[in-house]
């Protein structure tokens, strides 16, 4: 049993490290190139990365591949989530927050999945879990929202038509406090949490039904790119004109897609050896190493200051509470 937690636990810490590593690279590219062209970017290395990790293992391994429809599904649905709409979210909150505030949403993924549980399979919330959540979603809004931006609307407040990081256009009143929530970057990092926190209980729900973590990624990547290719807009112009982009952000976007998926079979793996919330809280509490690397290396260029360390404590501390509870 403690062997088993231990290998849990380690293969949790390496998808911390890459998925910390690939935020603050996702930053550097999204500077360079948009995020629509990142996206594709990421995805696209992800599904190449895992074709050749998973037929890597089919030459390696001794058992043969054995068929689960249920486990399958499961992978698919969970890519839809995470892959696609997670990682969409996270990519605009990156470029609207900068990778420190927006890694710390993704700490509060574990309350969600409380939430989910709650709401879906009747499990009850004690008064202490309530506090906790509480707690944590005050945390953010101290990380992201300043209060005089919420009352900053004059009476002479125009529709405007703001375009997101990657492409898409988004009607907000951009002088109204619900559309100084929205550049705020609230509303993309809580969606991006909830997001992440179903995919993670659908991939912990099929890998106990299909031990499979590698092709469970591989599956989850292919769902997250049929979708962009579904539902996103100016995806031939992005082809077109990758040859002529920035070679930096290229480079940048590719590793961290590596890396990404990566992270995702070692988190899916983790959750057959430990808790789906334990290896969620693990794997999602990037700002313990996000918040000291963008500091040295983009020169704290996001102005970390007290009130962005002490929302990202007390959301770390709500988060723990929940868990510990």
């Amino acid at each position: 049993m403690i062997a088993k937690a231990i290998t849990g636990e380690s293969l949790a810490s390496v998808a911390l490290v890459m998925f910390s590593i690939s935020t603050v690279l996702t930053k550097v590219a999204s500077g360079r190139l948009n995020l629509n062209a990142g996206f594709l970017i990421s995805v696209s290395v992800n599904v190449a990365f895992a074709t050749l990790a998973f037929c890597a293992q089919l030459w390696l391994r001794q058992e043969a591949l054995h068929w689960n429809a249920f486990g399958f599904l499961l992978f698919l649905v969970s890519g839809a989530f995470s892959t696609y709409l997670g990682r969409w979210f996270f990519f605009e909150s990156i470029a609207r927050l900068g990778p420190a505030k927006a890694s710390t949403f993704q700490v509060s993924s574990p309350l969600f999945t409380v939430a989910i549980a709650w709401l879906f399979l009747g499990e009850s919330l004690s008064t202490a879990a309530i506090g906790a959540m509480a707690l944590t979603l005050f945390g953010l809004l101290v990380v992201t929202v300043n209060p005089s931006a919420l009352v900053r609307s004059g009476p002479h407040a125009r529709a405007a038509m703001r375009t997101s990081a990657s492409g898409v256009a988004m009607p907000t009143r951009a002088n109204t406090p619900f559309g100084a929530l929205l550049r705020s970057g609230l509303v993309l990092g809580v969606g991006s949490s909830a997001a992440y926190a179903v995919g993670n209980v659908l991939r912990g729900a099929a890998i106990r039904h299909w031990n499979e973590a590698i092709l469970g990624a591989l599956l989850g990547a292919l769902a997250g790119i049929a979708l962009h290719v579904v539902f996103g807009t100016g995806t031939a112009k992005v082809l077109r004109d990758l040859r002529a982009s920035d070679r930096t952000a290229l480079l940048a976007y590719s590793v961290g897609g590596i890396l990404t998926i990566s992270a995702q079979m070692c988190v899916i793996a983790s959750m057959a050896y430990i808790p789906i919330a334990v290896a969620t809280l693990i794997t999602l509490c990037t700002p313990v190493l996000v918040f000291p690397m963008s500091y040295f290396f983009l020169k704290n260029e996001e102005r970390i200051g007290p009130r962005t360390l002490l929302g990202g404590a007390l959301t770390l501390t709500g988060i723990a509470m929940i868990v510990l509870l």
